[in-house]
């Protein structure tokens, strides 16, 4: 097992070098996410744990639909244009207009900006930084090969997610060592550009068309008419495939039950925030909670090129939604009963929970995105990340709306938890029915 992962790290590692355009691209990622752990983690002191904002979870669910649910409706159709407008321009415009809007955002953070337009600064930040990797993920098998795809995305996002814990636990420290309120925020907030501007850098300099799509590839539309359609389009696409709605629906499924517990871990934290600095409350707590779920990402990183081979890609996503069940009951539970001394274990136990459901959730997506990269071809490739972007956004803050309208402000709600298990199941059932339907080969 260990020389199997050895020749996949391996075989990835030559992959980038026989293609530098692989590297620049990665490096248009890496650079993106970092600034976008910090951008997040800042977020997450300035609002979520800042004494100088006070928030409910109805107010915590607000902030995430405004942040992103308005992209997640105009997703599919602005994506269509990774399939007509040379990605490489995108790239490289997305990510001057993102470090633009940060800057901005952090001057309304100095100046004490109000929440309202706070959040819809960061909603259009969120927006183009969720556009920027749907066009890097359409972009890839444009630099290596295909054989190449599954490997290259487990180390694409082994590195991507280190890079994102790297830049939250940044913010955290520079939060840290200002001092918790909107002006720390701010600072955090203005240095995560930087990865906006390393990303434009990089993207710059690809040729054009390198990235696709190929000149005159696609229905002849305008671009109008492309985003009119994109929705249609990239659903279409996946339904035409029974593996890429398996996919879809396990990454809707786990976004579903991650919002959910995702409001309730913010609240759990929020318990004890009063007493001082702490490993398991607060904006620190927060931070090890991140950390928890980006090391588990890790590991799906190593482990999922070597459970698809295997099991299939169907087969990994219901082995996925199977691991999430045996969680949610077995470690997330605990938290919403636990009382006194028990509280402590049960914040450990869900700790393991977070980075188990990092796995799970990491290596359904990593299949998801290697069905999508290998089934979809190049001229819908974009319209079905983005329509990926939607499921992915929508789920989780409809998730979170719902929780918010149930959950007590202590986050002590077994039914949360206990429907989180049921829904997983649901899936699982839903994606076998999927498996025995008929599709019309185009």
């Amino acid at each position: 097992m260990t020389d199997q992962r050895r020749d996949t790290r391996r075989a990835a590692a030559a992959a980038v070098l026989r293609s530098p355009g692989m590297a620049r691209l990665a490096l248009v990622r890496f650079a993106g996410q970092f600034g976008d752990g910090m951008f997040q983690a800042a977020l997450s002191g300035a609002i979520l744990f800042n004494p100088e904002r006070a928030t409910d979870p109805l107010a915590i669910a607000g902030g995430f639909i405004v942040l992103l649910l308005p992209y997640s409706v105009i997703g599919p159709y602005a994506g269509a244009l990774l399939d007509r407008w040379d990605r490489r321009t995108v790239l490289l415009v997305a990510n001057v207009a993102r470090a633009v809007l940060i800057a901005i955002t952090a001057a309304g953070l100095l100046g004490g900006m109000t929440d309202t337009p706070l959040l819809l600064l960061a909603l259009a930040v969120v927006g183009i930084s969720r556009f920027v990797l749907a066009g890097v993920s359409a972009a890839l098998p444009q630099v290596v090969a295909q054989r190449w795809l599954v490997p290259m995305n487990s180390v694409l996002a082994t590195a991507a997610s280190a890079c994102a814990g790297l830049g939250a636990a940044t913010s955290v420290a520079i939060i840290g060592a200002i001092g918790s309120g909107d002006i720390a925020s701010a600072v955090a907030v203005a240095v995560s550009a930087s990865g906006s501007v390393i990303g434009a850098v990089a993207a710059a300099g690809f040729g054009a068309r390198i990235l696709g799509p190929e000149p005159g590839e696609g229905a002849p539309t305008s671009s109008l008419r492309a985003i009119m359609t994109g929705l249609r389009t990239g659903a279409r696409a996946v339904w035409d495939s029974r593996e890429c709605t398996t996919a879809m629906i396990g990454i809707g499924v786990h976004r579903i039950v991650f919002g959910a517990n995702t409001l309730l871990m913010v609240l759990v934290l929020r318990r004890t925030s009063g007493s001082g600095v702490s490993l398991s409350s607060g904006l620190v707590g927060f931070g090890v909670a991140i950390t928890a779920v980006a090391s588990g990402m890790l590991a799906a990183a190593v482990i999922a090129p070597l459970l698809i081979p295997r099991l299939g890609r169907p087969r990994t996503v219901v082995a996925g939604l199977l691991t999430a069940i045996v969680v949610e009951l077995a470690l997330v539970t605990p938290i919403t009963i636990a009382t006194g001394a028990a509280e402590g274990r049960a914040h450990h136990l869900l700790l393991v929970g977070a980075f188990l459901l990092g796995l799970a959730g990491q290596t359904i997506k990593l299949t998801g995105d290697a069905t999508m990269q290998i089934d979809i071809d190049d001229s819908r490739r974009g319209q079905v990340f983005a329509l990926q972007d939607t499921v992915f956004n929508i789920t989780f803050v409809l998730a979170i709306a719902v929780t918010a309208l149930v959950i007590p402000i202590d986050g002590r709600s077994l039914g949360v938890v206990l429907a989180g298990a049921v829904i997983y199941g649901v899936g699982i059932a839903a994606i076998a029915a999927n498996t025995r339907r008929r599709t019309i080969t185009r």
